[in-house]
């Protein structure tokens, strides 16, 4: 079967799109015929980002935007909507991951963490939402987390924020049912992806970034860490209609992680 042309004539929104999981999903919707907005806060990445898709005949725009600032999220939206006409598709992926308990966790880094994963999807969601429902419908593909899930020590701002956002997929899906937007979640497990990369860099010791990740990949059945793409295909999937009866869901891209016990039997 041909997925070619699944969103032909249809727009899509993608925040934290400049990179990572982001940009795989932003590429693959445009590859399969959207005309997609990439959003986020470093406007040189994105353009680079979006330059790069030019090249490449993709149909992808950057529009700056902090995802934390209601104004600049609503400016952002409403820019979207001038350019494409409405927004059938959004892909909220804007987040970051810093290390720490609740009791090494600043207030101000615990808000942070806050304000970009899941104010920051409440936001876009806020005003994206109207367009969807006057344009009879559309799809929301929330990046949760594996450790929305389950956690690992040391995380304990993400995993809260990635466990509200999994809470939020439920109460949008049941919410907007009726206007024909159905709402799923993605939870990745360890990607190959520069958040993934940047935790290796202030956790491993010097130079030994490498095998720090390989470590994390043989964490995972399969073996080895995903690819932002192998994310991508399951939110292209939810985005589409061939999930025309997907909603309130969440979706695991692990390798398998969350189905390991923790304990090994011997051989």
């Amino acid at each position: 079967m041909s997925y070619s042309r699944d969103f032909e004539g249809r727009s899509a929104l993608v925040t934290g799109g400049g990179r990572g999981i982001g940009l795989a999903c932003a590429r693959m919707l445009a590859e399969r015929g959207a005309r997609v907005a990439i959003l986020g806060d470093d406007a040189d990445v994105l353009s680079g980002a979006a330059a790069q898709a030019c090249a490449d005949s993709l149909d992808i725009i950057p529009i700056p935007a902090d995802v934390r600032q209601e104004k600049e999220v609503a400016s952002a939206v409403s820019a979207v909507v001038a350019h494409f006409g409405t927004i059938r598709i959004l892909i909220n992926n804007a987040a970051i991951q810093p290390y720490g308990t609740v009791d090494a966790t600043s207030p101000s880094t615990w808000d942070s963490v806050m304000s970009v994963n899941l104010r920051g999807a409440y936001l876009a969601s806020h005003f994206v939402l109207p367009h969807m429902r006057a344009s009879g419908g559309g799809a929301i593909v929330n990046i949760a987390s594996v450790q929305g899930i389950a956690t690992q020590n040391r995380v304990a701002a993400y995993s809260t924020s990635k466990g509200g956002l999994l809470a939020l997929t439920r109460a949008m899906a049941v919410d907007h049912a009726s206007d024909g937007i159905r709402v799923n979640a993605v939870c990745p497990g360890c990607i190959d992806a520069p958040m993934t990369r940047m935790s290796a860099a202030e956790t491993a010791a010097p130079g030994g970034e490498e095998a720090l990740l390989e470590s994390w990949g043989r964490s995972q059945p399969l073996g080895r860490m995903g690819r932002p793409e192998e994310v991508a295909e399951v939110v292209a999937f939810l985005a589409s209609d061939r999930a025309s009866f997907c909603t309130g869901a969440e979706f695991r891209v692990d390798g398998g992680l969350l189905a390991k016990l923790g304990v090994v039997l011997p051989e």
